[in-house]
């Protein structure tokens, strides 16, 4: 199988990596190696390792800037679509843009404020993909991918095309009909507001201040590990459990936001499932509400 599904995809011009670390591929810097990962140029390839992946019976795993995934220190045992500077073109379309996913939203957002466009200001400093925040719904500050996402352009596990329209992309809280459906994002069209470009400026340097004040910006993490219960904010619910400060390994729960989970210094894996488990632990044992994780966990606790 291995010796197959590499010939189908370098047959596609894909270069395909062996045993490539995930650690430095996401944000948390911590999870084992892919079993195979490729990095496509276009829709095309993204399709035909689908194809390719499907006709063997092998898992895929879709993977942007890898800000919110924490991959387990056995590695993914399966092919990894990363999806990243390749794909990361775009084009100004009326008051918004079409982009590729692998397109960064910071980057996006500073085009945007430079062509008076505003709606992303909030969304600056997410360090994910125009793809992945889609995909998931991501969202800071009172806003969120759902106010902006005009269409998707999206493949299903068969590499197969389709444009989902926004009427038709569920999106909610931290989720979207692409991730309920298993669809790989390759475009996303973005329709803004005509802004100034100075208050547009203003408005990011005003969201940049409040990152560096509140989140724990100078340490690997996923960003908000958990997502908000409703009618409460994770992180205030674990700082009331007492748990600012924890650590298990290089795993702790940031000082400054308990909200982050952050990597000290050589945490594995482990420890960050240790420490989630830890706090989920506490605080329902504090308030009586369990905390479901925003990160994606997946992969192998030992080699695969």
């Amino acid at each position: 199988m291995a010796e197959t599904l590499s010939r189908a995809l370098a047959a596609q011009g894909m270069r395909v990596l062996c045993g490539e670390s995930l650690a430095r591929r996401t944000t948390l810097r911590v999870g084992g190696p892919a079993r195979w990962l490729v990095e496509p140029a276009c829709e095309a390839q993204v399709a035909q390792a689908l194809q390719a992946a499907r006709n063997e019976g092998v898992e895929v795993l879709i993977l942007g800037n890898g800000s919110n995934l924490l991959v387990r220190d056995g590695g993914f045992d399966g092919l990894v679509i990363a999806i990243g500077p390749a794909m990361s073109s775009f084009a100004r379309e009326g008051d918004g843009y079409v982009v590729q996913a692998g397109c960064p939203l910071v980057r996006l957002a500073q085009q945007a404020q430079a062509d008076g466009l505003s709606g992303l200001e909030s969304l600056s400093g997410i360090p994910g993909t125009v793809g992945g925040a889609a995909w998931m719904n991501a969202g800071a500050y009172g806003t969120d991918m759902s106010r902006l996402v005009l269409q998707v352009r999206a493949l299903d596990a068969q590499g197969r095309a389709c444009t989902l329209r926004a009427p038709a992309l569920g999106f909610g809280y931290r989720r979207s009909a692409m991730m309920a459906q298993g669809l790989t994002v390759t475009e996303v069209t973005l329709r803004l507001q005509p802004g100034d470009p100075a208050e547009i400026a203003e408005s990011m340097r005003a969201c940049a201040r409040a990152r560096r004040e509140k989140q724990p910006l100078s340490l690997p993490s996923a960003g908000s590990f958990f997502k908000r219960p409703e009618g409460h904010f994770a992180g205030a619910l674990i700082e009331q459990a007492g748990l600012k400060g924890v650590s298990v390994g290089g795993a702790q729960v940031s000082p400054l936001h308990a909200g982050f989970l952050v990597n000290t210094g050589g945490a594995t894996a482990r420890d960050f499932l240790e420490l989630m488990a830890l706090v989920q632990r506490r605080v329902l044992a504090h308030s009586g509400i369990m905390l479901e994780a925003e990160v994606r966990i997946l992969g192998c606790d030992s080699s695969c």
